[in-house]
């Protein structure tokens, strides 16, 4: 199988930009297809590291300058819009649209992660299948559609008025390289919030949970303001406490601080589509403490992987009940469902199930449990 890949415009396709969920979703697929001997074209930003048969640089760093120059993604979350009429969506699609037209070929993949934002190219192809191959977001568009969670998937929709399933949309989770999250068993005496410091993301339950127990509270990830001891401001919500910020990491000190962290924090306030940050923890071997909606109803086994919580009461006995758990076998049950080399299975027998398309579609009576084999239901 042939894959053309368009990353985003406002991140290079690389591990320093690991806070980026959706690049990180476009450095690990490459890597995946590559693995399983497809051809992959990435395209992307120069300096871009990725595995694939070839890159080719659509947005140049002189470009990169010029729309984002100001912006630092270490201190603040990147300054992109989701409007396809804006300049960088614009140019990054034409350049993509005249590349791909070099080297495609007829049942090729056409593989997008920016949603309607990057509609044009799909609709520069209308013989070929474009693939949305990681939905977590709601601008999407593709008669081809993967999600990250089944929570999302139904959301999604319900957003559309949809009342029946739809064959070709499938559930394939988000998927991690276990190279990054180191696995211990031994836990410091702290917990750990990760990720951006927003309402949304709960940074404040954190917190009010490890105040009402006299916890040490690690904050890391974008959105500060100020930080004296005690005491962290950010661009939506003050938290005192015990307290330590230490910025945003690069990933060698975030596989680390996981995986030493008693338990790692993660009480989304929203309907969260994925929130990899929790299966990140777990590949460590470090439980999770997160809210009971959305994905983590499919992600938590409440009680052996972490809990799932509702209240602060709740919130407090979790955390006071975390070193119950197992590291090992959280670690073992996280690499099962969500570590590359499993779930790039999954991945590849639906592109086979697109390839039926070409010939007897639904109707195709063969099949190879592909998925089911290198166990990805476990």
């Amino acid at each position: 199988m042939i894959f053309h890949v368009v990353a985003l415009p406002h991140t290079i396709t690389s591990k320093q930009y690991l806070t980026c969920a959706y690049t990180q979703k476009v450095l690990n697929f490459c890597k995946m297809m590559s693995s399983l001997g497809h051809t992959v074209y990435h395209y992307g930003a120069e300096k871009s590291v990725v595995d694939a048969t070839e890159h080719v640089t659509i947005i140049t760093e002189e470009q990169r300058q010029k729309w984002w120059g100001t912006n630092d993604f270490k201190k603040d979350f990147y300054a992109v819009d989701w409007k396809p009429e804006l300049s960088y969506w614009r140019e990054t699609n034409e350049n993509a649209i005249k590349e791909i037209a070099k080297r495609i070929s007829q049942k090729d993949f056409i593989c997008l992660i920016g949603g309607s934002c990057q509609r044009p190219i799909a609709d520069a192809f209308p013989t070929h299948m474009s693939v949305e191959y990681g939905i977590g977001y709601e601008g999407t568009f593709s008669k081809y559609r993967v999600f990250e969670s089944y929570a999302w998937m139904h959301y999604i929709y319900g957003r559309e008025g949809t009342l029946n399933g739809i064959h070709y949309d499938a559930v394939v989770p988000n998927y991690f390289d276990p190279v990054d999250f180191p696995f211990s068993a031994d836990k410091d005496n702290y917990f750990l919030f990760i990720g951006r410091l927003i309402h949304r993301k709960g940074l404040h339950v954190a917190a009010e949970i490890c105040n009402t127990i006299g916890a040490r509270l690690v904050v890391a990830g974008q959105g500060m303001v100020s930080y004296e001891a005690g005491k962290l401001v950010t661009n939506e919500v003050t938290v005192t406490g015990n307290i330590d910020y230490v910025g945003t990491l690069d990933v060698e000190a975030r596989g680390k601080l996981m995986s030493r962290a008693r338990a790692v924090m993660v009480p989304t306030q929203y309907i969260g589509p994925f929130e990899g940050v929790s299966i990140e923890a777990m590949i460590c071997g470090t439980p999770v403490i997160t809210t009971d909606w959305g994905c983590f109803s499919e992600t938590v086994l409440d009680g052996i992987t972490g809990y799932r919580t509702r209240t602060l009461g709740e919130g407090v006995w979790a955390a006071q009940n975390v070193d119950k758990l197992c590291p090992k076998t959280i670690s073992d049950y996280a690499l099962r469902k969500w570590a590359i080399d499993v779930v790039k299975y999954r991945y590849e027998e639906y592109f086979k199930e697109l390839l039926n398309l070409w010939n007897k579609g639904w109707y195709t009576l063969s099949y190879d449990p592909i998925k089911r084999r290198h166990g990805a239901f476990i």
